[in-house]
């Protein structure tokens, strides 16, 4: 492990000599091992396994088969192109098919994903299908929405754009009426 910040370290000074500065200034001494120790804290979703989360906490509930959301979880990751923050609200619902699963479990998956070099497209799916898999539950909606620092601070500069991505699995992709209950669910909570 020491091996491998000082690596990033000296990674990091070289960036900071290619942006013109000097990295032994007083301002700058300390930045490659805060850089380093950020970017371990950043990513260390590559470190948990969301599907060790989940299984220490399912339960079999045979009377529950109503919708489960939690809303408004925040997020923080990494774009993988630009390794520039973007953040948001993610947003996950499940239709139980005899077992739930604890609720902190489902925001704790979501920063597992989250704290990896990411794509919100591809994190949105990753939270569904591990849902899927690991509950088994009649349906699973996700949708993320986030504000992407490479859009608001180089290329398009476009200072007040959102994503909003979304998977729907099950019965939320074949019954019109579920996903409709979904998002009245989400259009309600914000209004």
């Amino acid at each position: 492990m020491a091996e491998d910040r000082a690596s990033v370290e000296e990674a990091i000074r070289i960036l900071l000599r290619h942006c013109g500065e000097d990295p032994e200034r007083e301002g700058l001494a300390r930045t490659p091992l805060r850089v380093a120790k950020a970017l371990e804290f950043l990513t260390r979703g590559y470190h948990e396994d969301p599907k060790v989360a989940i299984n220490g906490a399912l339960f079999t509930e045979e009377e529950y088969q109503e919708m489960i959301l939690c809303k408004n979880l925040d997020f923080y990751s990494l774009c993988e192109h630009h390794l520039l923050p973007f953040f948001g609200k993610a947003h996950v619902a499940y239709l139980p098919n005899r077992r739930i699963v604890g609720l902190s479990k489902i925001a704790r998956m979501v920063e597992i994903f989250a704290r990896r070099l990411q794509v919100q497209e591809r994190m949105t799916t990753q939270i569904a299908h591990t849902i899927m898999d690991e509950i088994e539950p009649l349906g699973v909606a996700v949708v993320l929405e986030a504000e992407h620092l490479c859009m608001r601070m180089r290329g398009v500069e476009k200072q007040n754009s959102y994503v909003t991505t979304s998977a729907m699995l099950g019965v939320f992709r074949t019954h019109q009426g579920t996903r409709q209950e979904f998002m009245n669910l989400l259009r309600n909570a914000k209004g």
